[in-house]
């Protein structure tokens, strides 16, 4: 199954809009969420893993102590796909601000 392209900078902007917690632009997004514990961010970890397996698109997890860093991009695109919009969506439903 084909990958979707690269977006461009105006589209991962207008995307970005509806995903406040997240920053960047066409080469990746970011996000960092600060846990309550450390165990709390390890969960969320797990979670984050279980949905990355299920859509098949991994994202970079940087875990500090209780916070997590997290960043998306497709390298098979070289920037931003719509893959990395649904994982930054889902990975909101899952950590709310």
């Amino acid at each position: 199954m084909p990958r979707p392209p690269r977006l461009s900078p105006d589209d991962v902007a207008t995307a970005l809009d509806a995903l406040p917690s997240w920053s960047g632009d066409a080469d990746g997004i970011r996000r960092t969420v600060q846990l309550p514990t450390f165990r709390e961010a390890v969960d969320a970890i797990v979670a984050i893993a279980d949905v990355a397996e299920e859509m098949d698109h991994h994202p970079d997890v940087d875990l500090r102590w209780r916070t997590l860093h997290l960043s998306l991009v497709s390298h098979s695109a070289g920037g931003v796909t719509e893959l990395d919009l649904e994982l930054a969506r889902r990975i909101d439903a899952l950590l709310p601000d």
